[in-house]
């Protein structure tokens, strides 16, 4: 049977950005967003529990075996990993997220102008959006990293788990894991208020107390970024609100049109070399913008983003036409990702 150390060095050598455990299946490698067996046997459910449990240690088999699911970081002399292993139908299986050693910079990621653009803020909210598995986290890390790298500013990030590890260059950078360093993001931000930042990362706004105090945190001179899981812009009233209890949504409504500063929304797609990039649209919050946030839904905000060029605002046609004149993508790939957008 492969050994830990051989399937992630096989995984890493394969540019893989996850592994998948599971009996009844051969391992599985996710490349350039695709799932790819690497073994052409299927695993047993004996071999997929095997594979498993060499992962942990003992105290963490028991808390495992307790709970049913357990999520951990392994960090070794071959990189850093996110790992969850859980029981699926009755058996044990594993997903193993492969994590880069060092952030991405803001050209590296091929990413607009108004990115950059963003982190020179002082004070509000830059939300990264975008639905599971777009490159949210690696998107925010560097924009961090920009921040850290020109400016003298004290960065505290709070994340579930720590994904990318910033150094300390012109600036600081104190990072926050929940259940390690902190208990939950709303304690960590809190708590992050006290500590003399200027710029707060949140890796996922994921309640309403934590929207509520990031909100709060970014109109009262704190540049607060964060993600959060949305389909398209045109959403992204409609789902901060819902966080809110009957009664609260004006105040939240309000205090999202004072402190939003932009919006980065995003997709992975594969390119004709079998890698992925970003593309991606935004959003710079003008008077208008802030008059749609306050009185209507974000439905409005999709005439801002054509008509706001000068701002520095771009569609997500506009990227993705872009990447195919350059010959990165496909041109099928253009109209299956445009199609959602029309």
């Amino acid at each position: 049977m492969i050994s830990r150390k051989q399937l992630l060095e096989h995984a890493k050598a394969r540019q893989a950005t996850d592994i998948h455990i599971c009996a009844g299946a051969p391992i599985l490698f996710r490349v350039g967003g695709q799932l790819l067996p690497v073994t052409e046997e299927k695993l047993t459910a004996a071999q997929s529990r095997e594979i498993s449990l060499e992962l942990l240690t003992e105290e963490q088999k028991i808390k495992f075996e307790t709970n049913l699911d357990y999520d951990l970081m392994l960090v070794d002399e071959s990189g850093r990993y996110r790992i969850n292993i859980g029981y699926f139908n009755g058996e044990i299986g594993t997903t193993i997220r492969i994590l880069p050693t060092k952030p991405k910079t803001i050209k590296e990621l091929f990413l607009p102008d108004i990115v950059k653009d963003l982190t020179r803020r002082t004070k509000g909210l830059v939300l990264i959006t975008g639905s599971t598995s777009q490159g949210k986290t690696t998107t925010m890390a560097s924009m961090i990293d920009e921040i850290n790298s020109t400016c003298k500013k004290h960065i505290i990030t709070i994340e579930d788990p720590i994904e990318y590890v910033h150094i300390n260059k012109t600036g600081i950078v104190r990072q926050r894991e929940v259940g390690r360093d902190t208990q939950t993001f709303y304690k960590g931000l809190r708590a992050a208020l006290r500590q003399d930042p200027d710029i707060i990362a949140i890796g996922e706004m994921r309640d309403y107390e934590t929207i509520k105090i990031a909100l709060t945190a970014a109109e009262t001179g704190v540049l607060v970024f964060s993600t959060l899981h949305v389909i398209s812009i045109d959403k992204i009233v409609e789902r901060l609100l819902s966080y809110a209890p009957p009664g609260d949504e004006g105040q939240l409504r309000f205090l999202l049109a004072e402190s939003l500063q932009g919006i980065i929304h995003q997709e992975l797609i594969p390119t004709v070399n079998g890698e992925q990039i970003v593309a991606c649209e935004a959003l710079v919050v003008t008077g208008a913008a802030r008059n749609v946030i306050r009185r209507k839904g974000g439905f409005y905000l999709r005439s801002i983003i054509e008509t706001g060029k000068k701002y520095g605002m771009n569609t997500m046609a506009e990227s993705v036409n872009a990447l195919l004149e350059g010959g990165i993508i496909a041109e099928g790939v253009a109209k299956s990702v445009l199609a959602s957008y029309k």
